[in-house]
């Protein structure tokens, strides 16, 4: 199954966990630009520089940065038969990019995954994943609200957009469970 699908959902909503099997189901590359934005970050690059401010405040890097970066890695040869998009596009005028670059290669969307966790349980997430992993960005409880709230201002509308369009299927997942329920599930949701 090759092509080019999107993984959505908000912060902690196991969209990376899921990911790691999703891909290989695909048998597709995983493109997170949250990982991206990590390694950049680490490396102290120019990107990483410019974003750490805005990434520790839990506020969205600018789009013209993130487009970009997705489109450099979007260009590797791994990706020529699809990718695992997660963690992009982040708004409607990410979506609408995506779809723009994509017809310019020649394809489109495959597919649409979307995690859905009841609000609560991603906060219990969030702060669970700061103590495990000393993630400082998810353990300062107003840092976690105002990303909640930017996925669901920003990011969900995407959601609606794909499914106005009616033209790329939308596969809506419980995101509660075990890792290989939720995983069942998508596999299931996507044949």
């Amino acid at each position: 199954m090759t092509g080019h699908y999107l993984i959505f959902g908000p912060p902690a909503a196991g969209k990376g966990t899921q990911a790691a099997s999703f891909k290989e189901h695909l048998g597709v590359p995983h493109i997170s630009t949250g990982d991206m934005f990590r390694a950049h970050l680490k490396g102290d690059t120019a990107i990483g520089l410019q974003v750490k401010d805005i990434l520790a405040a839990g506020k969205l890097v600018p789009d013209t940065v993130t487009n970009a970066m997705v489109a450099e890695r979007l260009a590797e040869a791994d990706t020529a038969q699809g990718a695992l998009l997660d963690g992009f596009p982040r708004n409607v005028l990410q979506a609408s990019w995506l779809d723009g670059y994509l017809a310019g290669r020649g394809t489109k969307l495959a597919g649409v995954v979307v995690l859905r966790v009841p609000e609560d349980e991603l906060k219990e997430r969030l702060i669970s994943r700061a103590e495990k992993e000393n993630r400082s960005d998810d353990a300062d409880p107003e840092v976690v609200q105002r990303r909640l709230d930017t996925y669901r201002e920003q990011s969900e509308p995407c959601i609606a957009y794909y499914l106005d369009q009616a033209i790329v299927p939308v596969h809506e997942v419980d995101g509660v469970g075990s890792i290989d329920e939720v995983r069942q599930r998508i596999q299931g949701a996507v044949r």
